[in-house]
């Protein structure tokens, strides 16, 4: 199979590369063409392969059950010109292999387009925000919640009076119970809801920021291109180590918009360095028109600071610690420290709230049904205390770590029996991360399986490469020679399924 899918990925290339020889030599004329092709490769182009003849071979006519028709029919085509190319260019292939040859082809390119589908993957990296996996999982009662909303459900309905009613407003309500905030608004991720911010606030005026706050977030967004995007001028002020309040204090004047707070979640300063807390920016001298904005970014909302954690983990700014101290906005994530569904949320008092909801960009902005139906969810939870038992972050988050040992314990014993005698597993210790652009540098102690070879055939890199390709596929973490599998981000849930997988791939192994 390796050896056929490096061939799909270069044979575009040698194919352009040989059937340009004619042309090369001044051989335009297709009769002229001909004589460049031997009578057994003449031969050979009269026995390719029907498009018919290949759909009704077993393994096509069985992928056809899940992928549409057309789709395999155009995969076929192209498959059957390509292999003609190689014969025009002369090499020599056996006419009762050719089918064979466009079938194998065919089957790779939909086993390709398969792993590329949204499907079921088993984090064993131990990085409980995995930005590429889809950061939080959901809690199960989520999961249920978006099922029930996924037919026709009364997002906009009032159910007792039958008329229209606005669009998530229950979960408005729960938010800004949960965080102690007048109201409360929902858009599709907290980038939108830094932009809808600023543009419905402070639109052609000016935005104090710390120069040391100018983070860049994921995927190369960087704050000052936010600003410019949200048609708001930057204003900055003091040092990227040092800022104090009389900096803020300084820079208002009359084309000033709001002053911003932006916590730096993804890195960390130490060292030298000072800026003021949100409670002392709240009280800072300026006029009643000009909103203190607290972007927070990872919604943390549960207390922590009485656990066996990481001090930067304890320590982490709650959302409810910045509404108490008066900030007129709060922005966070719903798919990070909140862990519920990828959106953006906005807390904060209702006179400024309220302007952000009207502003003709929040229907653009605005979470469809499944993400309201999620956070209505995943915040009841949090309301009703059951976050460490029921939401999936805190479940991995506060897992004792012997408690992981003993797991990565009873996996081991499941498995000396069923993988080759080239495999070798032992339980090593390691450290989880949280990720997803929060808690920087906090290392968690964990446990992991760690799985080497002993065959040369197999490097580590390929091993995990055929585990990603299972089902379920399992996403792995190597360290040097080893690949290793930290249960603290398999859920015990999933343990059997990720027993199931690592059964199947040690059958494959040699």
């Amino acid at each position: 199979m390796e050896l056929i899918q490096c061939w799909a990925g270069y044979k575009h290339r040698f194919v352009r590369i040989f059937s340009s020889i004619p042309h090369q030599c001044g051989i335009t004329n297709k009769d002229d063409r001909k004589h460049l092709i031997p009578e057994m490769n003449s031969s050979l182009l009269r026995h390719l392969p029907a498009i018919d003849e290949i759909l009704l071979q077993d393994r096509i006519a069985d992928a056809l059950v899940s992928v549409p028709r057309e789709q395999v029919v155009q995969w076929a085509r192209e498959e059957v010109d390509l292999l003609r190319q190689r014969v025009l260019v002369g090499e020599e292939l056996q006419v009762e292999g050719l089918m064979s040859l466009v079938v194998e082809q065919v089957i790779g390119r939909l086993s390709q387009d398969y792993s590329a589908r949204m499907q079921t993957v088993l984090n064993a990296t131990g990085i409980l925000l995995h930005t590429n996996l889809g950061r939080a999982p959901l809690a199960e009662a989520a999961v249920a919640h978006v099922q029930a909303a996924a037919g026709c459900t009364n997002l906009e309905m009032d159910l007792g009076s039958g008329k229209r009613s606005i669009r998530g407003a229950r979960v408005r309500e729960l938010l800004a119970k949960l965080t102690g905030a007048e109201d409360a608004i929902i858009v599709n991720n907290c980038a939108a809801a830094t932009i809808l911010t600023l543009q419905a606030i402070a639109a052609g005026r000016e935005v104090i920021v710390s120069r040391g706050q100018l983070v860049e977030i994921g995927g190369g967004f960087r704050l000052p291109e936010v600003f410019e995007s949200a048609g708001v001028r930057l204003r900055e002020v003091g040092t990227t180590n040092r800022t104090y309040l009389r900096d803020y204090e300084n820079a208002v004047d009359e084309e000033t918009g709001a002053i911003i707070r932006v916590h730096r979640s993804n890195f960390q300063q130490s060292g030298f360095v000072t800026e003021p807390a949100i409670d002392e920016m709240v009280l800072a001298q300026r006029p009643k028109d000009i909103p203190v904005i607290d972007d927070l970014g990872s919604g943390h909302v549960v207390d922590l600071s009485e656990r066996e954690l990481p001090e930067i983990i304890r320590n982490e700014p709650r959302v409810q610690q910045s509404v108490s101290a008066g900030a007129d906005l709060c922005l966070f994530s719903g798919d990070k420290l909140f862990g519920g569904p990828q959106c953006g949320v906005i807390v904060g008092k209702k006179k400024w709230v309220s302007k952000l909801a009207q502003h003709p960009m929040m229907r653009a902005l605005r979470a469809d049904k499944l993400i309201l139906a999620a956070m209505e969810a995943t915040t009841e939870i949090h309301l009703a205390g059951k976050s460490a038992e029921q939401v999936p972050f805190f479940q991995m988050l506060l897992q004792p770590v012997e408690a992981i040992r003993n797991r990565c314990e009873q996996v081991l014993e499941s498995l000396r029996s069923n993988l080759s005698s080239d495999i070798r597993l032992s339980i090593e210790s390691c450290y989880s991360q949280v990720g997803g652009g929060s808690m920087p540098g906090a290392e968690i102690p964990s446990f992991a399986l760690s799985v080497r070879s002993e065959s040369s055939n197999y490097s580590v890199e390929t091993m995990a490469s055929r585990l990603r390709a299972g089902t379920p596929a399992v996403h792995a973490r190597i360290s040097e020679d080893s690949m290793l599998l930290d249960l603290r981000t398999i859920q015990p849930r999933q343990t059997a399924a990720l027993l199931e997988a690592l059964a199947k791939w040690g059958e494959e192994m040699p």
